[in-house]
This record gives structure tokens, C-alpha cells and sequence, in this order.
């Protein structure tokens, strides 16, 4: 695996790189935030509770600093975070009317982990390398 991150860095470059792994972050980011503030807010039935929105969404809403500021650590917690949607969207999958919203779910934090390590790793080089 190493090795073949090596070799497309030096085929397509870390700045290519990194400018596509952010752009996977701040796709599927807001991709899975519009999911999570669709499920809290339309899918709850007839009594709305704001506390489970606010619970879905604060996790994603912590990170935005760092998407923002470009830190590649932030964005590495974020991948861990990540993982949390994507058991969830797994755990959707598998009820009778919300199956095609938790593979959604699932997909779009799966690309959001992708994204986000890609991202921590080839900023880290190309920081480590400009200096």
C-alpha cells in the first residue's frame, strides 16, 4: 500500500493529490451533513425532538475548524469520526424502509474516511517537504 501511494505521488504529484483528496473532504462532508439534518429533521415522524439532531450533527459540526484551517491532523480525527456514520448507515441499511438511506449514509462517510486520510497524508508531505 505504501508503495503504490509512492508511485502516485510521484506520477500525479502532491499538490494534485492533496487539492483532490480536500475537495473528496468538503464534498462528502457536506453530502453526509445534508443526510444527517434530512434524517433529524424529516424522517423523525410527527413529533420533532431537536436533541437527537443536535447529537447526530454536533460531531461533524466539532471538525469544521479544521476543514477549514486545512490541518491534516483535524481532518485525521476526522476519518476516525467518520467510521461512526458509516456503522450507522450500516445499521440503516439493514431496516426495511431505510435501506437505501444507510447505504447512502454509508457510502458517502466510507468516501469521507478516503478522503480525509488522503488528505492528512499528502498534506503532511507536502508540508514536511516545503518546509
Amino acid at each position: 500500500m505504501r508503495q503504490w501511494l509512492e508511485t502516485l505521488e510521484d506520477k500525479h504529484g502532491l499538490d494534485t493529490l492533496t487539492r483532490q483528496a480536500r475537495l473528496l473532504v468538503l464534498v462528502s462532508f457536506g453530502v453526509l451533513l445534508l443526510l444527517v439534518i434530512y434524517r433529524g429533521f424529516f424522517v423523525q415522524g410527527e413529533t420533532f425532538n431537536w436533541r437527537p439532531v443536535v447529537a447526530f450533527i454536533l460531531p461533524l459540526v466539532l471538525f469544521l475548524p479544521s476543514i477549514i484551517g486545512q490541518r491534516a491532523r483535524g481532518h485525521a480525527w476526522l476519518a476516525f469520526v467518520s467510521l461512526l456514520y458509516f456503522t450507522q448507515g450500516v445499521m440503516l441499511a439493514t431496516l426495511p424502509e431505510q435501506g437505501m438511506r444507510g447505504v447512502l449514509e454509508a457510502l458517502v462517510s466510507l468516501a469521507l474516511f478516503t478522503g480525509c486520510m488522503g488528505y492528512a497524508r499528502f498534506r503532511s508531505r507536502q508540508l514536511r517537504l516545503n518546509g
